[in-house]
C-alpha cells in the first residue's frame, strides 16, 4: 500500500510503498477513505514534539472495515467506520470512570517484540504507527477501541474530520465545558477545531459567540458557522474588545491553535467565575496560568484533550448533527486532494489562510 511517511523532521513526507499486518485478536483492518490533515500532525513532521521515526502520520480519518480480529465485537467487514487517537483499554481506572480520553491505551498497542503492524515493502524493515492510527495510508491497522461504526449514508470525506477537529472542538463545547443556552463563549484559533467548537457552541444555544483570529477569510467562516461576533486575535485590544462585547467578558474561552499568546487572551477574556480551557498544543516547554487576581475572580482554567470525547457514542451523534442539517462540515472543508499532494496540503496549512484540507484516496 501507498503511505505518507516522516522519516526525518522538517523534510517532506515521503511517499513509501509498505506493508501491513494481518489483524491480531482485536485489531481492526480499515481500508481508508479520506484523511484530514491536522496541525497536530505538523507539530509531529517540524519536530516540535518528537517522536521515534520513521512513521507514518495522520490521524484524522475515515473508511470502510476489510477485515477483523477473531475477538472483535464492537465492528464487522463492511462497515463505515470513524477512527480517534484517543483508543481505549475499557478496563482502567480513566476509562471505568467515564474520562475515556485520558486513557493511555497501552493495551490498544502491540506488545514490544511482536511483528510491527507496518513494515516497508522493500526490506521488511519496521515503520512506527503514530496516534494508534497512522492514517496517511491506504490501509489502517488499528485496535477495535480505536474506531467506531457510522451511518453508512454518511459521506466519508466529510466523517473524516470528525475525527479529530470537530470530536475535539465539539466535544470540549458537550463534554469538557458542557455549555448551556444563553453562556457567551469566546474560541481563539478558527482552524478545523475552532471552528467545530463554534458550529458545536451554536448547537448548544449559547449566546454571543465570539472568534478570535487574525486571518480575515478565517472570521468570515466563523461567522458562517455561528459566530454572533469576531475580532482580530493580533488586534493590541483584542481582550478589551471581547470584555466591551459581552459586558464584561465570556462564561467560557476556548484557545484552539497552540499558541502561547492565544492562551493569553483566552484568559484575559473571561468574565468573573470564566473557564478558560485549551485545547491547541502548545510548546513543550511552555505553561499557561492564572494571576492572583484571576483566581480571586473564580476564573478557572482546564485543559481538554481531544474534548474529552467518549467517542463511540459521540461521533455517531456528530454523524446525526451533520445529517440532519445541523454541524457544518462542509464549511471547514476547504479542498480535497489527492495523497501525492500532501506536502503542498501543510504548506497551506502553515500559510492560515484555509480550513481543513482533506487526503481522499482512490476507491
Amino acid at each position: 500500500m501507498k503511505a505518507a511517511v516522516l522519516v526525518a523532521p522538517n523534510r517532506p513526507l515521503e511517499i513509501w510503498d509498505l506493508a501491513i499486518s494481518k489483524p491480531g485478536p482485536h485489531e481492526v483492518l480499515i481500508r481508508t477513505v479520506a484523511c484530514g490533515l491536522c496541525h497536530s500532525d505538523l507539530h509531529f513532521i517540524e519536530g516540535t514534539y518528537p517522536h521515534p521515526l520513521p512513521a507514518v502520520p495522520g490521524h484524522e480519518a475515515a473508511g470502510i472495515v476489510e477485515a477483523v480480529g477473531s475477538e472483535v465485537r464492537t465492528v464487522k467487514v463492511g462497515d463505515a467506520v470513524v477512527t480517534c487517537l484517543s483508543a481505549f483499554c475499557g478496563h482502567c481506572e480513566f476509562c471505568v470512570t467515564g474520562r475515556m480520553a485520558l486513557c493511555l491505551g497501552a493495551e490498544t498497542r502491540r506488545a514490544p517484540g511482536a511483528d510491527p503492524r507496518l513494515t516497508r515493502s522493500d526490506d521488511g524493515s519496521p515503520v512506527n504507527q503514530m496516534l494508534n492510527l497512522s492514517a496517511f495510508a491506504e490501509q489502517m491497522l488499528v485496535h477495535e477501541h480505536a474506531c467506531t461504526a457510522i451511518d453508512p449514508e454518511m459521506p466519508l470525506d466529510r466523517a473524516s474530520v470528525i475525527g479529530c477537529a470537530v470530536t475535539t472542538g465539539a466535544g470540549t463545547i458537550f463534554n469538557a465545558c458542557k455549555v448551556t443556552p444563553g453562556e457567551t463563549v469566546a474560541v481563539v484559533g478558527c482552524g478545523g477545531v475552532g471552528l467545530a467548537a463554534v458550529n458545536a457552541a451554536k448547537i448548544a444555544g449559547a449566546g454571543r459567540i465570539i472568534a478570535a483570529d487574525p486571518m480575515p477569510e478565517k472570521r468570515e467562516l466563523a461567522k458562517k458557522l455561528g459566530a454572533t461576533d469576531v475580532v482580530d486575535a493580533l488586534a493590541p485590544d483584542a481582550a478589551a474588545q471581547i470584555q466591551e462585547l459581552t459586558k464584561g467578558g465570556v462564561d467560557h474561552a476556548i484557545e484552539a491553535v497552540g499558541r502561547p499568546a492565544s492562551g493569553e487572551l483566552a484568559v484575559k477574556a473571561l468574565r468573573r467565575g470564566g473557564t478558560a480551557t485549551i485545547l491547541g498544543m502548545m510548546p513543550l516547554t511552555h505553561s499557561v496560568g492564572l494571576s492572583a487576581m484571576d483566581l480571586l475572580s473564580g476564573k478557572k482554567l482546564q485543559g481538554a484533550i481531544m474534548g474529552m470525547n467518549r467517542f463511540p457514542v459521540d461521533m455517531p451523534r456528530l454523524v446525526d448533527f451533520y445529517m440532519r442539517g445541523l454541524l457544518d462540515l462542509d464549511t471547514i472543508i476547504a479542498e480535497r486532494i489527492p495523497l501525492e499532494q500532501i506536502n503542498e496540503g501543510f504548506d497551506k496549512m502553515k500559510a492560515g489562510h484555509s480550513a481543513r484540507s482533506v487526503i481522499v484516496f482512490d476507491q
